[in-house]
């Protein structure tokens, strides 16, 4: 990816062709992530910051992401300074990744002042920082305090510090002879990394493909090259690409972009055209941004099932042992016979006798080991009651193995439901299913504002046929056995945990389209999901039942037909971005 200063170029001529803009509202749906909805000219349009030193960006954006029930203190202090002010200008440092915001405001006395909000995406050192009209911090989203030993402090009340001015060439201040000059100059020697020492503003992602443009070749060595003819070949590549930017990206055979930059990418093959510099940022970050935070705020759940899903593995082991120990108790029952068959030759005190096993086809002599405090009755008595207490075992641990095996499903279940929860509300409720299988304890010390319940995913075929998808094991018992009709049609991936899925037909015979839809859907959210032709189960509802005890989401079908399914994910992510919309 080349999330590089030109870039950012691209992306901030796209915001000043939006025109005056007002702020409507500011919303900080995470740690690092703030969205400004602004009202233009022409409609609505939303800003996005995100100031993560794993994926530094700004742009306009088309999604909306859960926000927290409780904005974070950054957010409210914007809201108190930015609320309602007039976007008027949009500033760049010269081959930066930086940008800053100047806004039109009313302070606390109705007087007209002016405010900056500066983004700095450069790695490391991402921030966002509020400035009042004399330059000083009124506060920053990541504060850095006086004894961090970093060279600039970020807290409110210091004066905001710029970062140090690149020191490197810009390649828009370049002609042919300037080319010639550097590549002839001493340096490294490869063309891409010569570029990429000497020029500022460029990702290495641009600086290959300027080699690829000049040279024929990514790893393109300056020994034995015409420098006359590369450099004249690098002058027209920045002319083109940096005065007349393109969005473009690779993307892998699914779809899914895995490289973008300002300039089509001939490195890898055929390269695609986004709408937008913005859109192909909400199409490569959306998605991977919306996982990684459920992922993030799902770790202690997560950490907490896969404890309990070792130590039931663990438990079940030692239980198996066990069992399999049980199954040598018949050899006790056959000693006790045969000390009682010889129980007129024990004396007690002996430790051992020597008799005769009758059941052994030669009658061979034994030594029988024996307790010198008991008598021979209770000798014999013993190893009855030895065989009594194995053969009770094998009962026991057979039940306690079964139950202890539907106890790892049901977890194994959950942590399926973890991978593909995208919500703060999904998550949630699959809290509460754990701490009311008492699994989790409940979190009393923290006031939780409650939410509505969530309604299972909602989907619609091409024939017009609605489509649910439990989000959880409780979701899935209730969209099974309460809100689904006796005749609807019921999918499920085969032998795997996952979703169930429900197609509403209202007793008709939905198309084969229909149910290849719903089988897709089902074999997307399903623990398979990643490989292709998943078997999926389809039955009609009526089928399907709950065995007795059953843990949340643990059906039984015994009628039912298999069908092959790929799960193209492409009509998920159409479907959840529309869901957000409501």
């Amino acid at each position: 990816m080349a999330f590089d200063a030109f870039y950012l170029s691209a992306v901030i001529e796209e915001i000043r062709q939006l025109g005056e803009s007002r702020v409507e509202k500011i919303h900080q749906p995470s740690r690092d992530t703030v969205i400004f909805h602004l009202r233009c000219r022409d409609g609505r349009a939303k800003l996005l910051f995100a100031a993560n030193p794993a994926a530094p960006r700004l742009h306009l954006t088309t999604a909306s992401p859960e926000n927290p029930a409780e904005p974070p203190m950054f957010c409210m202090l914007l809201r108190k300074h930015l609320s309602g002010a007039r976007l008027v200008d949009i500033s760049q440092p010269p081959m930066e990744r930086a940008a800053t915001f100047t806004f039109d405001c009313i302070d606390e006395m109705g007087d007209a002042v002016q405010k900056r909000l500066v983004a700095e995406l450069m790695g490391k050192t991402c921030n966002l920082y509020l400035l009042d009209r004399d330059g000083r911090i009124i506060d920053c989203l990541r504060r850095i305090g006086l004894d961090s030993g970093a060279r600039r402090q970020a807290l409110p009340g210091l004066y905001y510090q710029e970062p140090e001015a690149v020191e490197k060439i810009s390649p828009l201040d370049l002609a042919k002879e300037d080319y010639v000059n550097l590549l002839s100059a001493p340096g490294a020697d490869l063309l891409a990394d010569r570029l990429m020492d000497t020029l500022g503003g460029l990702s290495p992602l641009i600086c290959r493909e300027a080699a690829l443009y000049a040279a024929g070749d990514v790893d393109a060595r300056l020994e034995g090259c015409d420098l006359n003819a590369v450099s004249e070949k690098l002058a027209d590549y920045f002319r083109e690409n940096l005065h007349s930017p393109v969005p473009s990206y690779y993307a892998l055979p699914d779809g899914t972009p895995k490289q973008f930059a300002f300039c089509p990418i001939r490195q890898y093959g055929s390269c695609q055209q986004a709408e937008s510099f913005s859109a192909l940022l909400d199409l490569y970050y959306t998605i991977r941004d919306r996982k990684d935070a459920m992922r993030q705020k799902s770790q202690a759940v997560r950490k907490t099932v896969s404890n309990l899903c070792q130590r039931l593995t663990r438990k079940i082991a030692i239980q198996e042992k066990e069992l399999a120990a049980t199954y040598d108790r018949e050899r006790l029952r056959q000693l006790g016979d045969i000390l009682t068959a010889n129980i007129h030759r024990i004396r007690k005190g002996q430790t051992t006798v020597s008799v005769e096993d009758f059941y052994d086809e030669d009658m061979k002599t034994i030594e029988i080991p024996l307790s010198p405090i008991l008598s021979p009755q209770q000798n014999a008595a013993k190893f009855y009651k030895d065989y009594t207490r194995m053969k009770n075992a094998e009962k026991e641990l057979t039940r306690q193995i079964s139950l202890a095996k539907e106890e790892l499903e049901y977890l194994q279940s959950v942590t399926d439901e973890l991978s593909r929860a995208l919500t703060e509300q999904e998550l949630d409720e699959i809290r509460r299913e754990l701490q009311e299988g008492g699994y989790v304890k409940a979190d009393t010390g923290k006031k939780r504002i409650r939410q509505g319940k969530l309604a299972p995913m909602r989907f619609e075929s091409t024939d017009g046929y609605p489509i649910y998808v439990g989000r959880n094991n409780h979701q899935n018992d209730e969209l099974t056995f309460r809100l689904a009709r006796k005749d609807d049609i019921w999918l499920h991936a085969s032998k795997v945990h996952g979703s169930h899925v429900i197609i509403s037909c209202g007793g008709t015979t939905p198309p084969d389209n229909t149910v290849t839809q719903a089988a897709q859907l089902a074999a997307y959210y399903a623990e398979s999901t990643g490989g292709q032709n998943i078997p999926v189960d389809v039955t009609p509802v009526k089928q399907v039942k709950k065995p007795a005890g059953g843990k949340p989401g643990m059906v039984i079908y015994h009628t039912y037909r298999t069908v092959i399914a790929n799960p193209y994910p492409d009509i998920v992510v159409d479907a959840l971005n529309a869901e957000k919309e409501k």
